[in-house]
């Protein structure tokens, strides 16, 4: 596999130094990518870096995740228009293995290919180098000239904030730049990958592996995923969608991918999934001939979902959206966990009870006309009744006054009420 090429057909080649594509086809080499642990989960906005390390390592290279203990103690000024706070070294160390974790599923650390992946923490290499050492090993290499040039830099010197920029964010690049002369040293690295705002930064890694070795590095960069309306990608109003089940439901994350336009679809299929070439041609000409089934969208939502969960996460989400279409039953919503149910029906009117009206069983009726206001009266309840009109829980209600209690509630604290094909109401145990 041409590790560029594919690149390029994907959509996902941005910038590249000279003679990178000839020295990749010569023979098997190491590149890595370094994502900085200020969060203990990453967000699909990493995952184009992801996805490079996993195409990078099915080309049969060896590929390095860098876990960013000591960058990630400084912040990196790159699109950013303001100092970042800065954590302690005690939260980086546990983000850092929750980053491990989940670049686990991506890429194979364990096996005993010759290229499995290498997992590396710049704090390692860091944390002993003295300040003074350093400036006189690393600084006296790179010339301010040549870090003041780097747009990373002159945008925010440049911005009318009047905030500038601190050494320590200055100092950022050097930093970086001497992970990949370490790299270039300890495993033989040359190149280097990331997001094209990251470009700044590792072309000072090349120069330093340069002035310092002599030796001949490469970079390679992809460009910032946006949506088609030029909107900010991975971003919902509820924030990031993160791979961490517990920030983003698999519920929530299998909808963000279901929901994106056609022309994103056509995009982010050939970027964010292992497909081929012809398979997402196949099925992007099949799309095209029936746009309103979103076949696209099926398929992308559908192997993000596996890829970044599990089957079982992408079949219960399949399961939760068919609830709101009317294709979902009472065992299907039954099987749904709280996350998942709370996910699907945020938004839809909420009335709280207390639990002592269910002990002793309460008419239907008057739950949902005295001890809540789904219904305006009995009355307009018991004829939307006649007409089949009313579900308890996805079951069909033939009568009013048929008693309830704790039994029927799901995940022991939430009964659903459906008034004809679209009209949701949550009772809510509290």
């Amino acid at each position: 596999m041409n590790f560029v090429d594919e690149l390029r057909w994907r959509g996902m080649l941005h910038d590249i130094t000279p003679g990178t594509e000839e020295y990749l086809k010569k023979g098997k080499t190491a590149g890595y990518v370094g994502f900085d642990p200020t969060a203990d989960s990453l967000h699909i906005g990493h995952l184009v870096q992801v996805i490079l390390l996993k195409h990078f390592q099915r080309a049969g290279h060896t590929p390095i995740a860098l876990v960013g203990g000591a960058t990630g103690m400084i912040g990196d000024p790159s699109g950013k228009n303001q100092e970042r706070n800065l954590l302690s070294e005690e939260i980086l160390r546990e983000n850092q293995e929750k980053l491990k974790n989940q670049l686990s599923r991506f890429l194979d650390f364990e096996s005993d290919i010759p290229n499995r992946a290498i997992m590396v923490n710049n704090y390692d290499w860091m944390k002993d180098y003295t300040f003074l050492g350093f400036i006189r090993d690393i600084g006296k290499h790179i010339t301010v000239n040549y870090m003041m040039s780097k747009d990373s830099v002159k945008k925010r010197l440049g911005s009318d904030s009047n905030q500038g920029m601190s050494f320590t964010e200055f100092s950022y690049q050097l930093v970086q730049g001497y992970d990949f002369l370490n790299l270039y040293r300890e495993y033989g690295c040359k190149l280097q990958m990331g997001g094209s705002d990251q470009w700044g930064n590792i072309v000072t890694g090349t120069e330093l592996i340069r002035r310092k070795e002599g030796g001949e590095a490469f970079a390679l960069t992809c460009p910032l995923i946006t949506k088609s309306d030029g909107s900010k990608f991975g971003k919902t109003e509820s924030g990031n969608v993160w791979l961490d089940p517990a920030k983003t439901s698999p519920y929530e994350f299998y909808q963000f991918w279901l929901n994106v336009s056609d022309e994103d679809a056509a995009r982010y299929i050939k970027i964010f999934t292992g497909l081929d070439r012809e398979e997402t041609d196949d099925l992007i000409a099949e799309h095209n001939k029936a746009p309103h089934e979103r076949m696209l969208q099926k398929k992308l939502a559908a192997e993000m979902t596996v890829m970044v969960h599990s089957k079982a996460d992408l079949m219960a989400s399949v399961e939760a959206s068919e609830i709101l279409f009317g294709k979902g039953t009472t065992e299907s919503l039954r099987r749904m966990n709280e996350d998942t149910f709370l996910s699907v029906f945020d938004g839809v009117p909420t009335f709280d009870i207390k639990r002592d009206l269910l002990k002793n069983k309460i008419s239907l009726v008057e739950l949902c006309t005295e001890q809540t206001k789904i219904f305006s009266s009995k009355g307009e309840m018991r004829r939307l009744i006649q007409g089949g009109g009313l579900s308890l829980n996805k079951d069909k209600i033939a009568d009013a006054d048929v008693l309830v209690d704790e039994s029927i509630l799901l995940n022991e604290r939430y009964i659903l009420i459906q008034k004809g094909k679209k009209n949701y109401f949550v009772i809510r145990v509290v």
